[in-house]
């Protein structure tokens, strides 16, 4: 099991939440294929949308890799690769700034995340897992 921060920003990503399918990369079919059955992907968005939107720097999503299954959607003129995720309900939005994170460690940190994925240690994706679940531990 490996655990994956996807860039997107949130608009897509909520879009992508209520479909419960994963889209990488503006619709490439690389990235899609890094991940495995079993796999956990969190959601980092660094705007609100993709052109005007409003700076965020936060993890938006969080989902597991169900099955190995990446196919072509039929968008119009727009055909991007997709596949399924069974995302956790009700995560909490949570500001990369927020945690101490591997990820964030080092000066220029924010260059890595242009590749579109990235892969996360255990530790951070523990760190940000639970900091997105916080409520239902209070709960």
């Amino acid at each position: 099991m490996n655990h994956w921060l996807g860039v997107v920003c949130r608009d897509h990503v909520q879009r992508g939440v209520r479909l419960g399918i994963a889209q990488l990369d503006h619709g490439k079919r690389s990235g899609l294929a890094r991940l495995a059955p079993g796999d956990w992907l969190v959601y980092y968005s660094p705007r609100t949308s993709l052109r005007d939107g409003e700076p965020l720097q936060a993890f938006t999503a969080l989902g597991e890799v169900p099955d190995g299954e990446i196919w072509q959607a039929d968008e119009g003129d727009f055909h991007p690769w997709r596949r399924r995720i069974d995302y956790l309900p009700d995560v909490i939005e949570t500001p990369v700034r927020s945690l101490r994170l591997d990820l964030t460690a080092q000066p220029g940190w924010g260059a890595q995340l242009r590749r579109g994925l990235v892969p996360l240690t255990d530790g951070d994706f523990t760190r940000i897992r639970t900091a997105m679940l916080a409520d239902r531990a209070a709960a």
